[in-house]
């Protein structure tokens, strides 16, 4: 804020020709630090920097230490920072942007103006960080710095400052993704990107700048984006700093080490695969899946896609951890031109959370990772569903032979029970409920089974994992070796979850607010008046708090008092009509649009008669990142004439 960089600049520049002029000496640093105590600015620098600690510190156990972030312009609640001076930390500093020609066109926004943005989200070693938002255009104006924690004392390093050599064998990059959000608040994934940020160590001065290329996603991941300049740096600087060949062999015997392991496993696969196949040429048409393509385009072993992923205080229960992922965005990744072939993708953890959507597949990975975390023995299924589209799901395997299938983009549970082709056709069969058709094969991050059952359907399949005549595994070891925590740099740390910051109470208000708006001038463009009953509105949020818990735990409660209350609040000769919907998004406006589409609802927005009250009521539900439930009721009670 005080503009610290450009003032210390100006006075060094002044002493260096003060002092060097007479006579060419070095200067030392301290006679640097001296000129700048002596204009008194590390004393308003000092006084500038606040050092705030955190309240919820004593609550987190694992947790890292909250990293610092310099913000300017924003509320003062974020400054809040942890230098701690006996750690080192990586300074990354985004200083701007070129060549987003996509956007070369785009005219300069005028004040006030919504446009679209990009934002960069960063991961590294269990902390995340996010770019303030800047226009998109063909330069964008990123001024952004953050201050990685290199080295946790979890790893059993915490008393002593680790050197460069340490630092070398820290293989994990900073995970870069780029998001732009259109003007209407929907997010598309521009690029991910794992910068390695190990060069800074055989840098003059620990400093080194970087011009880094981005390339796009999916089917242009071929094609260059844009370019970001990089700044890193090391705090505190490194006494003794590597030479550039030390960090290039290591980076060349990493790179030979992973190749070496990913070429093995990929032998180990086609020897597998034959093998499937020579169980039955059948075999050919199921969807066995063992590599899946990234946003980068990198083939991965599907199995690299999934692990343990512990939510801290985030997520309560299995039930709620489905309900989460249920409520993040579903989207089919994009495809150009027709065809109608579905362009596949699997996203690693942090773009798809940063995107706040993705495909079924991404959500299967998360809610599987997820019940790992909270101790079941969880699998990702792949198959298809109604009409032969491919399809996955979560299957968890209880203790008790209980196979539970969990649909991730709904968050419906449900038994499986096998159906005994062989039984005489007097004995009832269960009626299966779930939507899928056929199974593939199931995986986790240990574990590959490929089905090789007479008939892949999934109503007689049989779950008997450890029986090999109806799975053939693969070997763990070779999953092992090419998954974490055996993988080195190929695949990349999951990051952990953030708590929500939108304001539940706020965001209710504001979409309410909103649809009063849109059904007032809805209802004047039909000729109609709209008087508004406050307390009608206000009692229908017990029903709308009872869906939600009815969403998370399967259990219906409080529809007594609710229907109590309405019969009170309608009194005789009136009747009251009310419709409940759902969404995963906070846009008033679109939500209006697709509730007149139901003649339910229209027929209550649109209502005519005698004492006509109309009532609408919104809930925001937040969860983890920023994912949100919403639930609107619309409700309206007139006097019935006959």
């Amino acid at each position: 804020q005080m503009d610290v960089h450009g003032r210390i600049r100006e006075v060094l520049a002044e002493t260096i020709r003060e002092e060097l002029a007479p006579e060419h000496q070095q200067l030392s640093t301290e006679d640097l630090i001296k000129a700048l105590r002596q204009r008194g600015i590390i004393d308003d620098v000092m006084k500038e920097l606040k050092f705030v600690t955190d309240v919820n510190e004593k609550e987190r156990t694992s947790a890292p230490k909250p990293s610092t972030h310099f913000v300017d312009r924003e509320p003062p609640v974020l400054k809040k920072t942890n230098i701690d001076p006996t750690r080192r930390y990586l300074y990354l500093q985004v200083l701007g942007g070129k060549a987003f020609l996509e956007h070369l066109q785009e005219p300069d926004p005028l004040p006030g103006q919504i446009c679209s943005t990009f934002t960069l989200c960063l991961h590294f070693r269990n902390q995340r960080f996010r770019s303030k938002p800047v226009p998109c255009a063909c330069e964008p104006d990123f001024h952004d710095g953050f201050l990685l924690e290199v080295h946790k004392e979890s790893l059993g390093d915490g008393s002593k400052m680790v050197d460069a050599t340490t630092m070398l064998s820290i293989c994990d990059p900073v995970h870069m993704v780029l998001i732009k959000t259109d003007t209407f608040g929907e997010t598309t994934l521009v690029a991910s990107y794992f910068l390695e940020w190990r060069s800074v160590l055989a840098a003059e001065n620990g400093i080194t700048n970087i011009a880094v290329e981005l390339l796009g996603v999916g089917t242009e991941s071929s094609v260059s984006v844009g370019v970001l300049n990089i700044r890193l740096e090391m705090y505190p600087q490194l006494n003794k700093m590597l030479s550039s060949e030390i960090t290039s062999t290591q980076f060349t015997l990493e790179r030979q080490k992973t190749a070496e392991k990913e070429r093995l496993f990929l032998v180990y696969a086609k020897q597998w695969w034959r093998e499937y196949l020579q169980i039955r040429p059948t075999h050919n048409a199921r969807l066995v899946k063992i590599f899946a393509q990234d946003e980068n385009g990198v083939n991965r072993p599907v199995c690299s896609f999934v692990r343990p992923l512990r939510a801290g205080r985030l997520l309560d229960t299995p039930r709620q951890a489905a309900r989460f992922v249920s409520v993040l965005g579903y989207e089919r990744a994009p495809v150009i031109g027709g065809g109608g072939g579905k362009q596949e993708q699997w996203c690693t953890l942090l773009a798809f959370l940063c995107r706040n959507k993705g495909d079924c597949e991404d959500h299967s990975n998360l809610l599987c990772s997820l019940l790992l975390g909270f101790g079941l023995e969880a699998f990702v299924c792949v198959g298809t569903k109604a009409k032969g589209v491919p399809h996955t799901w979560v299957m968890t395997c209880g203790t008790d032979g209980t196979i539970t299938f969990w649909e991730s983009l709904t968050g419906h549970r449900y038994i499986h029970r096998p159906i005994n082709p062989d039984d005489p056709p007097l004995v009832e069969q269960p009626k299966p409920l779930y939507p899928y058709r056929t199974v593939g094969c199931v995986f986790n991050h240990q574990n590959f089974f490929g089905n090789c059952q007479p008939s892949d359907a999934v109503d007689v399949c049989v779950f008997d994992l450890h029986d090999e005549s109806k799975w053939k595994p693969m070997s763990g070891e070779a999953i092992k070796s090419v998954c974490p925590p055996g993988a080195t740099s190929s695949v990349p740390p999951f990051p952990p979850l953030c708590a929500s910051a939108i304001d539940a109470a706020v965001t209710s208000n504001e979409v309410e607010l909103q649809l009063r708006i849109l059904v007032s001038e809805h209802r004047k463009d039909l000729g109609l008046s709209t008087v508004w009953d406050d307390q009608l509105s206000y009692v229908l949020s017990p029903a709308l708090a009872a869906y939600e818990l009815e969403r998370t735990t399967g259990v219906s409660a409080g529809n007594e008092e609710f229907q109590d209350a309405i019969r009170r609040a309608v009194p005789d000769g009136h009747t009251f009509k009310g419709f409940p919907i759902h969404f995963v998004h906070r846009n008033g406006r679109r939500a209006f649009a697709t509730c007149l589409r139901s003649p339910f609802c229209e027929e209550i927005i649109c209502c005519r008669g005698d004492q006509v009250r109309l009532a609408v009521r919104v809930r925001v539900f937040t969860y983890p990142e920023s994912a949100c439930a919403v639930w609107i009721m619309f409700a309206c009670k007139y006097r019935s004439v006959l």
